[in-house]
């Protein structure tokens, strides 16, 4: 048996699943651009993250998160991982 370190804390577990997003949009300086945003609500409510995105990654993140069922996010690496197929589909 893996020798699992006790005990197994919110600030332990490594990957989430993703429960809830929401993107924000904060104006800038007068003639500057404004800043994405983009909340992730982590495993119902366990765990929060907020990314800052740029508005072409805000525009291609919204697209993903719409269209994939099931997302993942690693917290240690801030990854999202979108979609989960079974091995040998």
């Amino acid at each position: 048996m893996p020798d699992v370190p006790q005990p197994v804390t919110d600030n332990s577990i490594q990957v989430r699943q993703l429960s809830h997003y929401q993107f924000s949009w904060t104006a800038g300086e007068p003639g500057k651009p404004g800043t994405y945003t983009l909340q992730l609500v982590l495993d119902q409510g366990a765990w929060e993250e907020v990314l800052t995105l740029d508005p072409d990654d805000a525009d291609n993140l919204q697209d993903l998160l719409a269209n994939t069922k099931t997302v993942h996010y690693d917290v240690g690496r801030r990854v999202l991982m979108f979609g989960v197929t079974r091995t040998g589909d």
